[in-house]
C-alpha cells in the first residue's frame, strides 16, 4: 500500500476501503480512515444494562488499573450513587436510577398508591414508602384483605411492597463510559494531536500532549471528557488501551460479575446485542431497546452502546447525539462568503470616494 492510500483512509487486507477525513456519515472503517495499516479488528463495549446489578467493580477495577485518582465520593443525597457521573477522574460510572415505575407482573387497574394518599394520575398517589415500611411488620391479614395481599396491605388493597413479588419501585443499573465514537468531535477539534484513533478504533487521550486548552469538553455531543481539577489537562477512557495491545481485555470488562459489560469486535457484539433485544421483547420486556449501536446515527456509530430499559434521556443521555464538528466545512463556507462579501463593499465604498 503506497503512503497515499494510506492518507486517504484506504483499509489493510482486515478492513473495507474507507475514504478518510470524514466528518459525519457512514464510516466502514474508522482505523483504516485513520491511516492505520493492517489493522485488526474494531473492537469495543456491549453494555447490558438489563443485567448489570450495581456493584461499581467496573469502577474500582478502572480506577486501579489505570491509577485514577479518587474524585471525592461525595454523596448527592438523590441517590445511592457516590460518583455521580463520568468525569476526569471517573472513566467508568455506574448509574443507580431510581423510577416510581411498577415492575413484574402488574396488572391493569390495580391501585398502588392507597397508603400514601389521593391517587395521581398514574395510579400511585403520593406513595409513602416510609409509612409503607412501618406496616411490614403487621402479620395479621385486616378482613377482606385478598388472598395474596402482602404484610401491611390495607383491607381490599394490593400490598405496594410486596404482592407476589410486584414492587412499586424499581432500579436501572447502568455503567456509562466514553462511546469511542466512529466521529469522534473531540479528536477533529485537538488542536496538539494530543487525540488520537488506535489501530483497534478507539479514541486515547495522550495526556503528556495535552496543552490544557479544553477544545474537546464541549466538542463531545455526550459530555464524557473533562479537565482534571489543578492539572488542567483532559481525560477519558482509553478502553484499555495498554492492555489491548497485550491482548487481554479491559479491566473494567474483566471486572464485571454478570458480564453486563461485554468486551469483543464491534460487529460480533452488535450481533449479540440484536439476539438480546429480542430475547427481552419475547420474554415480556417491550421497552428494551438498543442505543449507540446504529452507523448511520449523527456519531456514525459508537465504539461502546448499550442495551437501555428505558428512554435514553432516562440515563441521562442524548436521544439524538451529533457530531459537533458536522456543520464545520459549510460553516467555513459561509465564512468565506461573508469576508468576500465585506471586502467587495469595502472595495466598492473605496471606488465611489474616488470617483
Amino acid at each position: 500500500m503506497t503512503d497515499t492510500a494510506a492518507q486517504t483512509g484506504e483499509a489493510g487486507e482486515t478492513g473495507p476501503s474507507a475514504p478518510g477525513g470524514l466528518l459525519h456519515g457512514a464510516q466502514p472503517d474508522a482505523a483504516g480512515a485513520a491511516g492505520h495499516r493492517d489493522h485488526p479488528q474494531r473492537v469495543g463495549f456491549f453494555t447490558d444494562t438489563s443485567i448489570c446489578i450495581g456493584c461499581k467493580a467496573c469502577e474500582v477495577a478502572c480506577k486501579e488499573w489505570n491509577a485514577v485518582p479518587e474524585d471525592g465520593l461525595e454523596l448527592t443525597g438523590m441517590s445511592y450513587d457516590n460518583s455521580q457521573g463520568l468525569s476526569a477522574s471517573t472513566w467508568r460510572h455506574v448509574a443507580f436510577i431510581e423510577q416510581r415505575k411498577p415492575l413484574g407482573s402488574q396488572e391493569p387497574g390495580v391501585v398502588h398508591g392507597a397508603l400514601g394518599g389521593a391517587d395521581g394520575a398514574d395510579g400511585m398517589g403520593d406513595f409513602d414508602a416510609f409509612a409503607a415500611a412501618e406496616r411490614l411488620g403487621a402479620t395479621t391479614p385486616e378482613p377482606g384483605t385478598p388472598a395474596g395481599a402482602g404484610p401491611g396491605a390495607p383491607a381490599g388493597e394490593i400490598s405496594p411492597i410486596a404482592p407476589d413479588g410486584r414492587t412499586e419501585l424499581r432500579w436501572l443499573m447502568a455503567s456509562d463510559v466514553c462511546k469511542h465514537c466512529t466521529h469522534a468531535a473531540c479528536l477533529d477539534v485537538c488542536p496538539t494531536g494530543s487525540l488520537f484513533r488506535t489501530e483497534f478504533g478507539t479514541v486515547v487521550v495522550q495526556e503528556d500532549i495535552c496543552n490544557g486548552c479544553g477544545y474537546c469538553v464541549p466538542a463531545c455531543p455526550y459530555g464524557v471528557i473533562d479537565q482534571r481539577e489543578g492539572d488542567g489537562r483532559a481525560w477519558k477512557c482509553t478502553l484499555c488501551y495498554d492492555r489491548l495491545g497485550a491482548g487481554m481485555e479491559p479491566a473494567c470488562a474483566k471486572a464485571c460479575p454478570t458480564d453486563s459489560i461485554q468486551f469483543g469486535p464491534l460487529d460480533e457484539l452488535r450481533e449479540r446485542a440484536a439476539a438480546r433485544v429480542a430475547q427481552l421483547h419475547a420474554a415480556g420486556v417491550p421497552d428494551a431497546r438498543l442505543y449507540g449501536e446504529d452507523p448511520g446515527d449523527g456519531v456514525g456509530g459508537d465504539g461502546a452502546f448499550f442495551l437501555l430499559l428505558d428512554e435514553p434521556e432516562a440515563y441521562g443521555m442524548p436521544p439524538d447525539p451529533v457530531v459537533t464538528t458536522r456543520d464545520l466545512p459549510s460553516m467555513w463556507r459561509y465564512a468565506a462568503v461573508a469576508a468576500a462579501a465585506m471586502a467587495a463593499g469595502v472595495a466598492a465604498c473605496f471606488t465611489g470616494r474616488r470617483r
